[in-house]
């Protein structure tokens, strides 16, 4: 411990490498029978966000953190909502600003980094409801996100929440973004920058004196977008000054609760600083397991309706492993 050996099986027999495994579940995987009651939040800098619940009269609460440009419909969020309601215990899912069907207020958006919103959500369920016990969940972005807002409250954080769970997490931003860069990664470069650049589109009518329309069309790499965007938006220098100082590397040290982290060896999306190998090995809150197939946020098993990370996440979260 706490470098574990992995239990995956391996993908069905026709997604026989990492993109397929990354692309086949985004885009065809279905999940039937969640329905979610949305209750809207304020934040504390006078913006909002939207919180999607799928109660069972549970006892405890499992809060999903979503990955880059997903939100609560996603098929990997939907999936954990559907077997963890299968096991009694309630879900809430929040929709970071501008995701979930509605736009946001500020000028700003959301980055990998916004541990900020995850704290207000935590902050209002524990003053609204009673749960015994919360169990924190991200996947990619949204693990991110849990990463560093469990680093961020160390010995602080609340006592209700006992255990949490990653998967396909840029554990390193720097890395990660770097793989984007790369020729065999076109696909999904094109994909989430054609989806962050309509959300900018929609911003400048906003604030039309804040955002470049015209900067914007010549964009064409992350580097650009998030230099003359994202960190413009969130006051940071530029891309580089961005992704080193929201990093959850930064703050991973501190966590004090048992944490899985599954990553997959062939995520085409993480670089190799995104494997806390040496941060597990001295410490023992972090549980870090190394499958060598599962791509990015894949982990599909034939014949199942539900991932094996899914299956893992409701394992180690509540069998008390």
């Amino acid at each position: 411990m706490p470098i574990i050996p992995s239990t995956y099986p391996n993908p069905p027999r026709h997604l026989f490498n990492g993109h397929l495994e990354t692309i086949v579940p985004s885009l065809l995987r279905k999940i039937l029978g969640v329905n979610y009651v949305r209750e809207k939040i304020n934040t504390p800098d006078n913006d909002f966000l939207n919180l999607d619940w799928s109660k069972v009269g549970g006892s405890k609460l499992l809060i999903i953190s979503h990955g880059l440009e997903g939100d609560s419909r996603r098929h990997y969020a939907m999936g954990l909502v559907k077997l963890f309601n299968q096991n009694k215990i309630d879900v809430l899912v929040w929709n970071n600003r501008s995701c979930g069907g509605e736009m946001n207020l500020r000028p700003i958006l959301y980055h990998h980094g916004a541990s900020y919103d995850l704290n207000t959500v935590i902050e209002h369920v524990i003053s609204t409801h009673s749960y015994v016990e919360i169990f924190l969940v991200g996947i990619s972005m949204g693990g991110a996100q849990t990463l560093k807002y469990l680093g961020e409250k160390g010995d602080d954080l609340p006592k209700v929440i006992q255990r949490a769970a990653v998967y396909s997490t840029p554990c390193n931003l720097p890395s990660s973004a770097a793989t984007l860069k790369l020729r065999r990664n076109l696909f999904y470069r094109n994909r989430f920058l054609g989806k962050l650049k309509k959300k900018i589109e929609a911003k400048a009518m906003q604030f039309p004196d804040l955002i470049d329309l015209d900067l914007l069309v010549k964009v064409k790499d992350f580097d650009s977008f998030d230099t003359h965007f994202t960190a413009k938006l969130h006051g940071f220098k530029d891309s580089a000054d961005f992704y080193q100082a929201v990093s959850a590397d930064n703050w991973m040290a501190h966590i004090g609760i048992p944490t899985l982290i599954i990553n997959a060896l062939n995520d085409p999306l993480l670089g190799s600083e995104c494997y806390p190998v040496k941060l597990a090995e001295s410490k023992s809150e972090i549980i870090l397991e190394m499958p060598k197939r599962g791509g990015h946020t894949g982990f599909m098993v034939s014949g199942q309706e539900f991932t094996w990370a899914e299956y893992r996440f409701l394992y180690f979260l509540t069998k008390e492993e």
